[in-house]
């Protein structure tokens, strides 16, 4: 076991500095963004030259070097937030209750709140970069009666509370969207063909997110405008001109002008704050390559199999697995070390490393698939530990049959939160929150609860009875004790599956119906919160695909001949559980990615990337070894499976 300094080294040396990086990039970026945005802003069609020459003047101005400081520390503070709240996992709300939960957090409502206070800050550069009505907060009026007073300056004062508005809004979209969710690009590009081929798409969503925000924040100030003028006016010791209309009045808000600097202001607040998150992405996801073994201690555990089979950051683990996939592919003398022997002993230490986390990762998916669909079988109800102890699939003894060295870990070998994770515990009672999925009365997969939940009619043997899908589904001798009980029509319930009898008269509250409600899962979400870590788990299947393959001509020792019956039934078993839950309706639906987001979508995909990584990964062994995987010991079930592909019928 490392010790602390030793477990994050990853984060200080790598993650903090390419973090660092991005933030820069995004400070160089800055004046000529701001300088497109006075452009913008002064630009008059009429006056051309003499606008562009007042540009010119105030980007050279001391209120422009002002400006730029305060644009600056906004730019590190959203840097600082990318990297205290991003995550390679993204977490997904299986319930609209849950995601109410996640925006009420405390940790996002303080998100919100710093956000609300970095738009006030950009919104004021805004301000002082337009023209003369938006500079300030108080100037001079004069009343009906000819005096000459300090007026509030409402057109500032909405773009001030514009700017909180669409930094609040920016924030809630974030959990929405998943914005905080890192992807480890597949297809590697340099740094600059990066960031340029997403620039489009960035000004594309800053300028479309500000159109909906402003709308959203006229609707709010046309009926909520009066509190902050008047609550500005008392505290300030402002007064009113009676020669402007209010601002939220239709003839206030139908000002061109004012709808323009408040459209432009928002679309420059959200594309820098994009283009920091952009580069935040490009960056801390770039290829790292870990060495497989090292000649000094001091750095055995920055080697990949000490790296894999560690407990380290979320991050760390998905470019260790990126880098033994590409590896695997395309470097013959790293895949030397891979199969090489230790010396003194003769030992294939790399070898069992990198193999079992990778085994013990696929089976810990195996797992959670078989948990999820046992769960959708018995209508969203968790099975007890006696039933889930007698019923072994044929997969899970697959899996374990193979050597000692090879026998998966039950427990999550990425470490990764525990709401996506704790969706599918093999025999464990699920919270409405985290549970994978619950079907409704409506739902297409239960038609048993559906008749269950029908009117009961008084001549039926069911009347007066519990009704459930346990005591439905299975003969009556299991439940009952004697010949008359079955006469009856009164079946003893078990106490690890049926609750207790409710008088058949009392009816739920409309609190707990609402509750309920919000509690129903969504089952295209709930697939997807299952694979949402999957991308760990196809660079899994990838390097040990590659690696049994180059075995048959590169393994000198034969080192992965040892473990290949463990390899081939985890494959197999985690094929055929992919395969049992594509058969479920909502799983083979695709959902539509929104091009109007920065959030990144490539999650909600993600099992028909792996579905389609373990066809080729199983091709690719079989294509190698042909007939020779007859002699490998399996279940006959998965040698079936496996005949299967070894003749392309899959």
């Amino acid at each position: 076991m490392f010790s602390a300094e030793q477990s994050c080294w990853f984060v200080r040396k790598v993650v903090c500095w390419r973090a660092a990086a991005s933030v820069a990039w995004a400070v160089l970026l800055l004046p000529p963004t701001t300088a497109v945005f006075v452009t913008l802003s002064r630009f008059s069609l009429f006056h051309p030259i003499e606008s562009m020459s007042e540009c010119v003047s105030f980007l050279t101005s001391a209120t422009a070097f002002l400006a730029f400081i305060l644009l600056f520390g906004v730019i590190l503070q959203v840097g600082f937030l990318n990297l205290e709240y991003y995550t390679v996992v993204p977490s997904i709300a299986c319930s609209k209750i849950a995601l109410f939960a996640q925006l009420l957090h405390p940790r996002q409502f303080l998100n919100s709140v710093v956000h609300c206070i970095m738009g006030v800050v950009v919104a004021w550069c805004c301000a002082v970069t337009a023209d003369g009505r938006y500079q300030a907060l108080a100037s001079p009026c004069m009343q009906s009666d000819g005096t000459l007073q300090t007026c509030l300056n409402e057109h500032h004062l909405v773009l001030l509370l514009a700017g909180a508005f669409v930094g609040f809004a920016h924030s809630l979209s974030g959990v929405i969207h998943n914005m905080n969710y890192v992807s480890v690009h597949t297809v590697q590009q340099y740094k600059y063909l990066r960031f340029k081929g997403s620039l489009p798409l960035v000004v594309k969503c800053s300028a479309t997110q500000a159109l909906y925000s402003i709308r959203n924040f006229i609707v709010v100030y046309f009926f909520l405008g009066y509190i902050p003028r008047a609550w500005a006016c008392r505290t300030l010791n402002l007064h009113l001109s009676s020669s402007l209309h209010p601002l939220d009045t239709v003839a206030g808000l139908l000002d061109v002008s004012l709808l323009y600097h408040l459209w432009i202001s928002g679309t420059f607040l959200l594309f820098t704050w994009y283009i920091t998150l952009q580069l935040f992405r490009i960056f801390v996801t770039e290829v790292y390559s870990f060495p497989v073994q090292s000649s000094f201690t001091e750095e055995a555990h920055q080697c990949l199999p000490k790296v894999l089979t560690g407990k380290q950051p979320m991050i760390l683990k998905f470019l260790a697995l990126q880098d033994l996939a590409l590896l695997s592919q395309h470097s013959p003398s790293r895949r030397d070390e891979v199969f090489s022997l230790s010396q003194p002993g003769g030992h294939p230490h790399n070898w069992n490393a990198i193999s079992k986390e990778c085994v013990s990762l696929l089976s810990d998916l195996t797992q959670r698939l078989v948990a999820y669909h046992d769960t959708v079988a018995t209508n969203g109800r968790a099975k007890s530990q006696s039933t889930g102890s007698e019923r072994k699939t044929s997969s899970e003894s697959s899996v374990n049959s193979g050597p000692d060295v090879m026998t998966p870990r039950p427990s999550a070998l990425l470490k990764t939160p525990a709401s996506v994770f704790a969706r599918a515990n093999v025999g464990g009672v699920h919270s409405p929150w985290t549970a994978p999925f619950t079907p409704d009365l409506d739902s297409p997969f239960s038609p048993t609860l559906r008749r269950l939940t029908a009117p009961v009619e008084q001549c039926s043997p069911w009347y007066g009875t519990v009704q459930s899908p346990h005591v439905m589904r299975r003969p009556p001798k299991l439940w009952s004790t004697s010949t008359d009980s079955q006469i009856n029509g009164s079946l003893p319930p078990s106490p690890a599956s049926v609750p207790s009898p409710k008088p058949a008269d009392s009816k739920p509250s409309l609190l707990s119906q609402f509750l309920q409600n919000r509690k129903e899962q969504l089952p295209e979400a709930s697939s997807q919160a299952l694979f949402a870590d999957s991308q760990a788990h196809i660079w899994a299947l990838e390097g040990l695909s590659y690696l049994v393959q180059a075995s048959f001509s590169e393994d000198q020792y034969g080192v992965v001949q040892t473990t290949l019956p463990s390899i081939l039934s985890c494959i197999l078993a985690l094929q055929e559980a992919v395969d049992r839950h594509f058969k479920l309706p909502h799983a083979s639906s695709k959902s539509l990615r929104s091009s109007s987001s920065m959030g990144d979508s490539t999650y909600k995909t993600m099992r028909f990337a792996l579905r389609a990584t373990l066809k080729t990964a199983i091709y690719r062994i079989t294509s190698t070894f042909g007939d020779h995987l007859n002699a490998v010991q399996m279940s006959a079930e998965h040698r079936k499976r496996l005949q299967h592909f070894l003749e392309y019928k899959e």
